[in-house]
């Protein structure tokens, strides 16, 4: 399905007018990051089904050509 880190096409675009974004927190909430204007979105997870498709797989995704891509060790991690 999807995983930490893939970007994926929402069905509705942002309101900055990009619809790709990166997957950051997976839970009973998932929280996402605009990859047009760097906004976090938090949502159900029934609410997330929405999603159109996979756009880029974590491992495929070239960095340096995504300005708000956060990389999994900047991802902060849960205190146990």
């Amino acid at each position: 399905m999807f995983e930490l880190g893939d970007l994926v096409i929402m069905k509705k675009s942002h309101a900055c007018g990009q619809n790709r974004f990166e997957v950051i927190r997976l839970g009973a909430d998932i929280k996402i990051c605009c990859m047009g204007c760097g906004h976090i979105i938090m949502m159900p997870r029934r609410d997330f089904k929405t999603f159109e498709k996979i756009a880029t797989k974590q491992p495929d995704v070239k960095i340096e050509q995504e300005s708000h891509y956060v990389t999994l060790d900047q991802l902060q991690k849960p205190k146990i």
